[in-house]
């Protein structure tokens, strides 16, 4: 029994190695990522003010006030019992989720293994917050009947984030793809 591989010789295509595809994305494709990574620094920065917004309402009604005129339900809902989870606003574990993903976006631009990892990272972290951020929105709706249109806002931007990333490893992939296609 020959177990060799048949020679190119005999008819067959040469039998190459899968490609190492690390690190390995087209100007294009790299000059994209950097947009997308921008893209999403400059939401989470956005995400950080609205936050930031949010925990000065939880801990000072005078700005709630000042800050929610017209929509209300902002005092209602960063109020509410739904508001914390052990005694920290909801604002502010979505402030440091914020911060976290510009942090990691950030870091995707930069050169290394774990700048490899970063994109996946974000795409984790902000799938997280669309989640919580879906989950809270079921709450103002139906359960405190009350809309605070600030968390709409941060919902939206996660949201942004979450679909950005999204992109981002699609584009990945095929890049990868094609990386791993050429001779």
């Amino acid at each position: 029994m020959n177990l060799q591989p048949p020679r190119p010789e005999a008819g067959y295509p040469p039998i190459s190695e899968p490609k190492d595809v690390s690190g390995e994305i087209g100007v294009s494709s790299r000059w994209t990522a950097h947009r997308t990574a921008l893209l999403q620094m400059l939401l989470s920065a956005v995400g950080v003010v609205v936050a930031v917004v949010l925990t000065s309402f939880h801990y000072g009604p005078a700005t709630t006030a000042a800050l929610c005129t017209g929509a209300g339900g902002c005092e209602t809902v960063n109020t509410s019992p739904y508001s914390t989870i052990a005694g920290i606003p909801v604002a502010l574990l979505g402030m440091g989720a914020y911060v976290a993903i510009g942090a990691l976006a950030f870091l995707s631009t930069r050169e290394g293994a774990l700048a490899e990892q970063a994109h996946l990272a974000v795409f984790g972290l902000s799938l997280a917050g669309v989640l919580y951020s879906a989950y809270l929105t079921y709450l103002e709706i139906f359960v405190i009947r009350a809309i605070c249109p600030w968390c709409v806002v941060s919902a939206l931007i996660m949201t942004a984030i979450w679909i950005s990333s999204v992109v981002d490893l699609v584009r990945r992939r095929r890049a990868a793809a094609e990386v791993n296609a050429s001779p």
